[in-house]
C-alpha cells in the first residue's frame, strides 16, 4: 500500500511544508532576495524587527535546506533573538550564475543578504558547512560579527588530511557521492556517518523520494562546494579571528573528526 502511495503523496514534500508552516508559526516569514550579478539568496527572517534584541544568523550545512537543518531548534532562539535563516547558495532557493564556489564568496553573499535586510551587526551560529561560511563572514567583516558558534566544522582542515586517512573517504568522488546521495544506498551511508544512532529500516521509497525531492537540485554546483573547501587548503593560511568563539564538537563526529575540533581550539 505505501509503495504505491508514494507515487502520488510525497512525504518529503509534505514535511517540507509542515517545517514552511512551522517557521511562519514562529514569527517569520520567507523571503528571496536579489543581490545583482545573477545570484539571489533566499532567507527567513523576522516578520517584526526587534530593535532590543541582537540578531542571530543560523547557518546550515549541506542537507536539503535551512528548515530542515534547524527546525527543531529553532524555538530555543526566537524569544532571545532576530532569527534570520538563510539558504546558501545553491541550497534551498538561493543561486547564482557566477562562477564562484567558495566559502568566501558565500559569505560575502551572505553579508549583503543581511545588509539588504538592515542587519549591520550580528551573531552567528554555523554547523557543519555552514561554519566554513560563518568563520569567513567573521575574518572578512570582522566589525559585523559580534560572536560567532561553530559546531563541527572542519574549518581548519588540510588538503593532505584525507590522503593521510583522517577521514571515513579517501577522496573527493567518495565525498560528493554520500554528501550528494543520488541513490538509497547512499543516502543510508550518509546517515550512518552523520548520526551516532541512526534510524535503521527506512525504506527504499522514502529515501528515493527524499533523494528527488531534496537532493536532485544543483548537483555539480554543489560538487564545486565540496571541491573548494578541500583545494589547496592549509591551516597556515587560515585567516585569524578575534571574536569570542564557541566550538561544539560531538565526539563521535564521522564527517569532520573530533581531532579538527582540537586543532581548531589551539
Amino acid at each position: 500500500m505505501l509503495p504505491r502511495l508514494s507515487k502520488f503523496f510525497s512525504f518529503t514534500a509534505s514535511r517540507d511544508w509542515f517545517y514552511r508552516h512551522s517557521f511562519s508559526s514562529a514569527g517569520l516569514r520567507s523571503v528571496a532576495t536579489n543581490l545583482g550579478e545573477g545570484t539571489t539568496m533566499h532567507c527567513w527572517v523576522p516578520k517584526i524587527h526587534y530593535p532590543c534584541k541582537p540578531s542571530l544568523v543560523l547557518i546550515h550545512g549541506f542537507g536539503a535546506n535551512a528548515m530542515w537543518q534547524y527546525s527543531e531548534h529553532l524555538r530555543h532562539f526566537i524569544t532571545h533573538f532576530n532569527v534570520y535563516v538563510p539558504d546558501l547558495i545553491f541550497f534551498g532557493e538561493s543561486f547564482t550564475s557566477r562562477p564562484e564556489r567558495t566559502e568566501k564568496f558565500q559569505a560575502q553573499c551572505l553579508m549583503k543578504l543581511m545588509e539588504a535586510h538592515g542587519v549591520h551587526r550580528m551573531r552567528l551560529v554555523g554547523i557543519s558547512y555552514g561554519g566554513f561560511v560563518g568563520y569567513s563572514v567573521a575574518s572578512q567583516f570582522p566589525d559585523a560579527v559580534d560572536r560567532l558558534v561553530l559546531c563541527c566544522t572542519g574549518v581548519c582542515l588540510e588538503e593532505n588530511d584525507m590522503q593521510n586517512g583522517l577521514f571515513r573517504v579517501s577522496s573527493l568522488d567518495e565525498a560528493s557521492s554520500i554528501l550528494l546521495p543520488q541513490t538509497p544506498d547512499k543516502l543510508r551511508e550518509l546517515m550512518k556517518l552523520s548520526h551516532v544512532k541512526p534510524i535503521r529500516g527506512v525504506p527504499s521509497y522514502f529515501l528515493a523520494d527524499f533523494i528527488q525531492v531534496m537532493c536532485s537540485n544543483y548537483i555539480e554546483e554543489k560538487r564545486g562546494l565540496i571541491e573548494a573547501i578541500l583545494k589547496g587548503r592549509q591551516l597556515s593560511n587560515l585567516p585569524k579571528i578575534t571574536q569570542p568563539t564557541l566550538i561544539v564538537w560531538g565526539e563521535q563526529d564521522q564527517i569532520f573528526p573530533l581531532e579538527l575540533g582540537y586543532r581548531l581550539k589551539g
